[in-house]
């Protein structure tokens, strides 16, 4: 097994010497919630598509489907309340061992360390106070993960879904993120934050290996994919930067909206964050999967923001945009050798859910969900154009036509959302 490290350019990720494109899946539950042939054909069906990593809660997620499994890391008499001063080793047995599995398979992974329903002064302990953690026991807890989980090199997501608005909640992060340091001083450690949120506190980010940002589940907030990664890439020290929850495949609407995410809204979620300066990977969730919902089981009675009624595990592991994220790995990993630099600003304004990045090699990356000409406001001489079409994955050439100071790119031939591809020609 080999840790994952920080390229020299400081935007990405590189794993045994070779640029490393962080594709995970959330996988919140897996711990509680998950049957060994179940996870065994979770690892086979995600590995064939293309993932690199898995993203998964060490404690039992707050709006997980409460499952048959029975096993808690504490004791407990009803699976949702517990006693923090009683371990159930043979919980942490059982989670080593499907660590062992994933990583056997290839799997890099990230765990939470404390959700935010654990922690006091968060949203979320606000709205259920059952959950948290004694103070005292922040500490004993982050070494026995560690204890628990180390040998496995995982990423230290220290935080979950979680604000740091409160004295409270600092301290209970700070405590957690310190033990992880000191006994893991190697391992890569990043805050999983709310949606739409853009503070991390600064004590924290001398030892944050990388930020994380959500740009969440809101369908009136789905500019937030690009906002977020532009105000991460510009206003906080370099470092890599990852949409670590975009909107998830077949997700109703938070606040119990009526609507459900496609495959084509988090497409536009993951290139809209690829191309703002979130570059060095994208994370993909399917609503079965990250709660782990199994046929005739019910949800947790507390439900974080209300979402409509998942599909089956079974079902959400077949969802198609699964596949479109692998393929957007695959061709970040054949095509793009460097860093993404945001230049959106060279694009004549139309509507800011065109994105545009370039490369230190000169490429430029278009993503535009819905056809049109564009203006390019930089003379591209000699360049060429083709337009792949996210759906099917089918290639066209687009037109070209070259101005003083500007460049023209036809409108491609295509009816859905499109990358397009401009390079020097050869």
């Amino acid at each position: 097994m080999s840790r994952l490290k920080i390229n020299e350019d400081g935007r990405t990720f590189k794993l045994d010497g070779q640029r490393f494109f962080y594709l995970a899946d959330t996988v919140w539950s897996a711990f509680t919630s998950a049957t060994m042939d179940e996870w065994e054909f979770y690892l086979e069906k995600r590995w064939a598509q293309g993932f690199t990593v898995l993203q998964i809660n060490i404690l039992p997620q707050w709006d997980r489907c409460m499952s048959d499994v029975g096993v808690y890391p504490f004791e407990t008499q009803d699976g949702i309340i517990f006693d923090y001063t009683k371990w159930n080793d043979a919980y942490f047995e059982r989670a080593r061992t499907m660590c062992k599995m994933a990583r056997e398979k290839g799997f890099q992974l990230a765990l939470v360390v404390l959700w935010l329903n654990f922690v006091p002064g968060t949203w979320g302990s606000r709205m259920k106070s059952d959950y948290i953690m004694p103070r005292e026991l922040v500490e004993p807890y982050t070494k026995k993960v560690v204890e628990a989980f180390e040998e496995f090199e995982p990423i230290y997501m220290v935080s979950g879904d979680t604000d740091f608005d409160t004295p409270e909640s600092v301290d209970y992060y700070e405590a957690a993120l310190s033990v992880a340091c000191q006994m893991s001083p190697d391992s890569l450690k990043a805050m999983h934050i709310k949606r739409g949120y853009d503070y991390i506190p600064e004590s924290f980010l001398d030892r944050i290996s990388f930020y994380m940002y959500q740009s969440g589940h809101n369908a009136d907030g789905q500019q937030m994919a690009y906002v977020l990664a532009e105000k991460f890439y510009r206003d906080y020290p370099k470092k890599p930067v990852i949409n670590a929850e975009p909107c998830y495949e077949q997700m109703g609407y938070s606040r119990n909206m009526y609507g459900r995410f496609q495959p084509f809204d988090i497409r536009k979620a993951a290139f809209s964050s690829l191309l703002s300066g979130a570059c060095a990977g994208i994370t993909y969730g399917a609503h079965g999967v990250w709660n782990w919902k199994k046929s005739g089981k019910q949800p947790n009675p507390v439900m974080g923001e209300g979402f409509d009624k998942s599909f089956s595990m079974q079902e959400a592991l077949l969802f198609p945009g699964a596949w479109d994220y692998g393929y957007l790995a695959d061709f970040m990993e054949r095509t793009i050798v460097d860093e993404l630099i945001p230049a959106s600003d060279l694009l004549e304004e139309k509507s800011s859910d065109i994105r545009m990045a370039m490369t230190a090699q000169g490429q430029y990356l278009i993503y535009m969900p819905y056809p049109t000409e564009l203006l390019i406001k930089k003379e591209l001489h000699g360049y060429q154009a083709k337009a792949i079409n996210l759906s099917d994955r089918r290639i066209a050439r687009v037109g070209i036509e070259e101005k003083e100071n500007s460049t023209k790119v036809s409108m491609h031939s295509f009816q859905d959302d499109v990358l397009l591809f401009l390079t020097p020609q050869k």
